[in-house]
């Protein structure tokens, strides 16, 4: 059976992408809720601290179904955000996101991945652990609104 998302590209993100990044992580309340400056910033290749970010988008109507966005800090990338519209979730996007990222960050003579997701984030760390990621530690009460503990975790490239 065909995937509505076979069609499915994944790409550098623009500018032009951000009103659509910004609505799927608002729409899902287990996503970081950036200011639209924050998504700038990804975007910028003059900012400060380097990005790599990443969309995928449907290649008939460009309409962005999910993105990924990591900064680099040589030799080590740190995957801030990923995220899929919730009605293409369950269809492999987040993979196929992390492979195209993946692949940039090795690129970018990246090592390694880190990461820190809420305890209490279920399905990212069931993803994450599918991906390959171990968990290196725990920062106890590290996130607010609500209260919850952070798992840190780390893969090599």
């Amino acid at each position: 059976m065909n995937s509505p998302f076979s069609a499915v590209r994944v790409r550098r993100m623009t500018p032009a992408d951000l009103d659509s990044v910004i609505e799927i992580a608002e729409s899902l309340k287990e996503a970081p809720h950036w200011p639209r400056a924050a998504y700038l910033a990804a975007v910028d290749p003059e900012a400060a601290r380097r990005r790599i970010a990443l969309v995928a988008d449907d290649s008939g109507s460009k309409t962005v179904v999910g993105f990924a966005i990591a900064s680099l800090l040589a030799p080590q990338a740190e995957l801030e955000m990923i995220a899929v519209a919730s009605a293409a979730q369950r269809h492999g996007l987040a993979r196929r996101i992390f492979a195209a990222l993946s692949a940039e960050l090795a690129l970018a003579e990246m090592t390694e991945i880190i990461l820190e997701v809420r305890v209490s984030n279920h399905p990212a760390l069931g993803l994450y652990r599918r991906l390959g990621f171990a968990e290196t530690g725990r920062r106890s009460r590290y996130y607010h609104d609500p209260v919850d503990d952070a798992v840190l975790m780390r893969l090599e490239l």
